[in-house]
């Protein structure tokens, strides 16, 4: 979500911070600002909207201070402006916040009987009156944010500034990443490593409950019981990370068309070739797949519904019982889980913070912790036991494309692996689904060169209010999907059902305003989903069929229109189907104009609960 980074340096920081932020704007942001110290006075510019708004006003600014912190906000507390925009200054202190203070109400209604009325509605102004009123009282900057830290419940990670303190910089993490980056003579935060990249490739990550002091000399850090700490040097490759667009007219586009290439790349990481067999990392010790009762995955959004394709295969090949939960409920609903066990979460940023807790609710449990995750560097591959680490490369566009693919992937080849452990695949099946997932990267080519016919299609159902995605079996998380891509990056209503259940209540949604795109690959379940779909056509609704040559021949012209995908063994189906409902949410969304790469009120990275 919001971004963070701040610069403690030699030379002026203000184009600098202005590029950091740039970096994150993948997360999601609604408004953006800076706070640096000139002359020993803070100094603050801010604006709504994009970058290009806070750039112009910067321009005017005539800013020349070594030291700074900037923000990308994504509106929690308080609506988009800026008014809200962050850094948030109270007397001698500025500070940006990514997270949400929980307490929030209480510290303000606290400020309010000193006859202190925050400028915002935010609840990160409220943490700069505080620390400003343990300085008033007589403390230092180091002993004042301490003093603050144990009064606030939530998740923050916070970088502040001070008046007069020219040579110091404080970082805090409870919850929310941040890292802190090694330059020569100078010192950073920031929210990852991708927003220091340019800057260094030294990074040390925080740990939660960790506080940070900066100067241009070094730092130190004190955990949450507040003693000192070493935490490891790290060196970063983000570096070698920036992505444009590459000629594409958006990120996403690019990188729908990538997933050939990083389809591959996660391939070559998972399986044998020589032998036609699956590879896993070492098992960490006490993980026997081999006698393993049950599982559970937990992750949010798109990567749950990797996570629901991942059961199926994972019950299906390995028969091992499977159970699934949006981590923001998981957490709560206390599920019993038994010590030894395994839990797969499955995160894109490795920093989602229900997932997060879910990971950490799971190890409190006694289970070992598997995590499908694209940062390595990331807070959940820290915090687990396995890492099965995509290789899709950054992600930019806040709708999820190559990420998911690659984690079907990733979740293929563990399943697989699970199977042969568990004494349910022999070496002749095995280098079947093998062969089958190395066909992948060739087939989705195949699927994209259909993509002027999507899009064509795409702008008829961009007309409509409401769209229903249809699948059954392995295929109904696709419709999931499906539905999810196409609302998010469009506002049009969609929603994705097992098409088993369209008559137990969906069907009355049906008429001829109300397109249907039936998901249905000639598999098994094929006739089944067939006759779902007459159910839908005798009420008048337009069909898109996505289905394979044999489908297509089959039923075909009972379709309004129908999305040819190669034919393929139905084990990959997911990673082909993928392709189809992708193309169609991107190009309906293009043709009404909406921000592709970041739509409204969402945010890449969800870092806040």
């Amino acid at each position: 979500m919001c971004g963070i980074v701040g610069i403690l340096g030699r030379e002026p920081v203000a184009d600098r911070l202005v590029e950091a932020l740039r970096r994150l704007e993948y997360r999601g942001y609604d408004s953006a600002g800076i706070a640096v110290l000139e002359d020993g006075t803070l100094k603050r510019v801010r604006a709504a909207g994009k970058l290009n708004n806070l750039t112009a006003r910067l321009a005017q600014a005539n800013l020349h201070a070594t030291i700074g912190i900037g923000h990308t906000r994504w509106a929690t507390h308080g609506g988009p402006s800026e008014t809200n925009a962050h850094p948030h200054i109270a007397g001698n202190v500025a500070i940006v916040h990514n997270g949400i203070i929980e307490n929030y109400a209480e510290l303000r209604d606290r400020l309010a009987a000193r006859g202190i009325t925050p400028e915002s509605d935010t609840d990160t102004e409220i943490v700069a009156h505080l620390i400003n009123i343990a300085l008033n009282e007589g403390m230092k900057p180091k002993e004042a944010v301490l003093h603050v830290l144990d009064e606030l419940r939530g998740a923050f990670a916070f970088a502040i500034i001070f008046a007069g303190h020219d040579n110091l910089m404080i970082g805090a993490r409870r919850g929310s990443p941040l890292a802190v980056g090694h330059g020569e003579g100078e010192m950073m935060l920031g929210s990852d490593a991708i927003a220091l990249a340019p800057f260094t490739s030294r990074i040390t990550y925080l740990e939660d409950g960790d506080v940070v002091f900066l100067t241009r000399e070094g730092f130190e850090i004190l955990d949450e019981e507040r003693r000192h700490v070493i935490r490891p040097l790290q060196f970063t490759q983000a570096a070698s990370l920036l992505v444009d667009k590459g000629g594409y007219r958006h990120f996403m586009a690019k990188e729908i068309h990538e997933q050939p290439d990083v389809l591959g790349h996660t391939l070559g990481e998972y399986l044998d070739f020589g032998t036609g067999r699956v590879k896993l990392p070492d098992m960490p010790e006490g993980l026997d797949l081999a006698t393993l009762e049950r599982m559970t995955i937990t992750a949010c959004g798109t990567a749950f519904y990797a996570g629901m394709v991942g059961k199926y295969w994972l019950e299906q090949i390995a028969r091992l019982p499977v159970e699934i939960d949006v981590a923001s409920e998981f957490r709560y609903r206390e599920a019993p889980l038994k010590a030894g066990g395994l839990s797969l979460v499955i995160s894109q940023s490795g920093e989602t913070a229900d997932t997060l807790a879910a990971l950490r609710y799971c190890k409190a449990q006694g289970q070992k912790v598997a995590a499908v995750v694209n940062v390595p560097e990331s807070t959940i591959a820290r915090e687990s036991d396995l890492v099965l680490r995509t290789y899709a490369g950054p992600e930019v566009g806040v709708a999820s494309t190559k990420a998911f693919t690659c984690q079907l992937m990733v979740l293929a080849a563990f399943a697989i692996g699970v199977a042969r452990a568990r004494g349910h695949l022999d070496e002749a099946r095995e280098q079947e689904l093998v062969h089958a997932l190395q066909q992948a990267p060739r087939l989705v080519v195949q699927a994209l060169e259909q993509e002027e016919r999507i899009a064509a299609i795409a702008r008829e159902l961009a007309h409509a209010k409401d769209i229903l995605y249809l699948g059954r079996g392995i295929n109904y998380p696709l419709a999931l999907e499906g539905a999810l891509k196409f609302k998010e990056i469009s506002y049009i209503h969609a929603e994705g059902y097992a098409a088993g259940e369209l008559k137990h209540g969906p069907i009355a949604l049906i008429d001829e305003n109300v397109p249907v795109v039936v998901i249905a690959p000639r598999d098994a379940l094929f006739e089944k989903t067939v006759s779902n779909m007459e159910e839908v056509r005798a009420r008048g609704a337009k069909i898109v069929l996505i289905t394979d040559e044999a489908g297509a021949a089959e039923h075909g012209a009972k379709a309004f229109q129908t999305i040819t995908v190669p034919a393929a063994d139905t084990f990959i189906s997911p990673l082909l189907y993928a392709i189809p409902v992708q193309l169609l949410a991107y190009h309906a969304a293009v043709f009404l104009g909406t921000d592709v790469d970041q739509p409204r009120n969402l945010a890449k990275s969800v870092t806040v609960e």
